[in-house]
């Protein structure tokens, strides 16, 4: 049972209603790592046709990250002692996270589709373990966020890092080797025992082989071997069936709705609610699915009527997701607008991966399982002090930038002039910025005000009981002080954890 009910009755029609800030900061943390004051503000009044399009097809223009110079290089390309070539990897693999990293950042939709994806077709960088495969991996990743589904599956399946991972590079022709096959059917497309029989798994395993030519030099991007290939007659879903491309072919062909409302059940679980098995949920899944096959597989078509859609705005699904690391991380950069640089993403990154989310490294082959098993004894107190450290890197390289934000996040409020006189609005006002939904009850606001005033408390600068005039505002000179210390606190809320 999930732990937040769906009893969204929305519809797929498009939302009409001009958006208000809690749904432009609700669009903005669902199809990227949240936004800035200004982005919000921009928003505001705008309608959600209109934003949800620019983001996708924003998505669609990205080129992928630059190839890196090592993209091609196998084992001959480093440096014979086992050392340095140890640490020369590292110090790649650091750089592309970093990169990344900054993409998840910077490109909005496109990236966390990458992300979602990289959850979906899951390989490991630990088991696989060489660099350029890794390039390969992510960018298809980035090149298919977005695109057609069935030709997004084909090349995954044939990238070196998935070949490896899932034993592809095994499979021969007198040796069939069933992981990928399975994988195919049960994670990738169909999922668990739906549609697709054991013999239907033996029989793609050796329609798969052949790709098993590994190459003389280790760290060789693997390529298909006709002598490996099994010639035998093949049947797949009562179909006779050839090679890898034939695979892909019948599958499409022959499971199209099980593979619409499979991928459809799975977008709607990241972008809008948990409960994806909710009455409330079958209409849009069967949407959604429908017209995921009308457009022949293509993703965008999905997520543009999704993302406009009553359904998605619907207040009920606001406030219902649980961050992940990188969402807790990734979040309070843009929802800040702080300066990063490649220490705060290193730490981020390193933070992320202390509680349960290692970048190019899921816990298994099914993925990183979200939602709920994100929080834990461990993982809490890990997500609070990870949270606070980031925030100190953040002070430390600049105190006046969250001065800054505190008077951006109380101006685009609307509170004219709060920034004068009276900390409860501006305390108020970051707590909002800061949460999907503001924090639940009155005496927690109180107690984050109490934690905001603290820096001049004893000083006299506030009101006094009779509305006299204050003597503070935030350009005094531990006003950064107090938003930092504000933040440090909303970072330990329920409400901060959700999205």
């Amino acid at each position: 049972m999930e732990y937040f009910v769906n009893c969204n009755l929305g519809t797929l029609a498009p939302y009409t209603t001009p958006l208000d800030r809690a749904k432009a900061k609700h669009l903005y943390r669902r199809l990227g790592f949240s936004a800035s004051v200004a982005t919000i503000d921009a928003a505001v009044g705008q309608s959600a046709t209109a934003i949800a399009d620019a983001l996708v097809d924003q998505a669609l223009a990205l080129p992928p990250l630059p190839e890196p110079v090592w993209a091609n290089w196998n084992n001959s390309n480093y440096p014979e002692d086992e050392d340095a070539r140890r640490q020369l990897r590292r110090q790649q693999v650091s750089e592309w996270r970093i990169a990344y990293t900054t993409g998840l950042l910077e490109n909005t939709l496109r990236d966390r589709m990458s992300f979602f994806w990289s959850n979906h077709f899951v390989t490991e960088l630990d088991i696989y373990d060489c660099n350029a495969f890794l390039h390969e991996y992510t960018n298809c990743l980035q090149r298919n966020s977005l695109g057609n589904f069935k030709t997004f599956v084909s090349e995954i399946g044939l990238t070196s890092a998935m070949l490896r991972y899932l034993d592809g590079a095994f499979n021969r022709r007198n040796r069939p080797n069933e992981n990928y096959a399975r994988e195919l059917y049960e994670l990738f497309t169909l999922g668990e025992g739906n549609g697709y029989t054991e013999d239907d798994i033996v029989d793609t395993s050796k329609a798969l082989t052949g790709y098993t030519n590994r190459g003389e030099i280790g760290c060789s991007f693997i390529t298909f071997d006709p002598e490996q290939f099994n010639t035998d007659a093949k049947t797949v879903f009562g179909q006779p069936v050839t090679d890898y491309d034939s695979i892909i072919d019948n599958l499409f062909d022959q499971r199209p709705n099980e593979i619409g409302y499979f991928i459809s059940k799975k977008l709607y679980r990241f972008f809008v609610h948990p409960d994806s098995n909710a009455p409330e949920a079958q209409p849009i899944l069967n949407g959604m699915a429908a017209t995921f096959v009308s457009s022949g597989f293509e993703i965008a078509p999905v997520l543009r009527q999704l993302f406009k859609s009553e359904h998605f705005f619907d207040d009920t699904t606001i406030g219902v997701i649980i961050k992940s690391p990188f969402d807790i991380y990734l979040n309070l950069t843009k929802e800040t607008n702080f300066a990063y640089n490649n220490d705060i993403l290193v730490r981020a990154i390193d933070s992320a991966s202390l509680i349960g989310q290692t970048l190019f490294d899921p816990v298994d082959v099914a993925g990183w399982q979200r939602d709920r098993k994100w929080i834990n004894t461990n993982y809490m107190i890990g997500r609070w002090f990870s949270a606070e450290m980031l925030l100190e890197m953040f002070w430390s390289n600049n105190e006046e930038q969250f001065r800054t934000f505190g008077i951006d996040a109380t101006n685009a409020a609307g509170a004219s002039g709060s920034t004068e006189g009276d900390p409860a609005i501006v305390a108020r006002a970051i707590i909002d910025k800061l949460t999907p939904k503001g924090l639940l009850e009155e005496v927690e606001y109180n107690a984050a005000i109490t934690v905001f005033r603290q820096a001049y408390e004893d000083n006299g600068f506030y009101a006094d009981e009779n509305g006299g005039t204050s003597l503070w505002n935030m350009t005094l000179e531990r006003a950064p002080l107090q938003v930092y210390e504000l933040m440090v606190h909303i970072t330990k809320q329920p409400e901060f954890q959700l999205k």
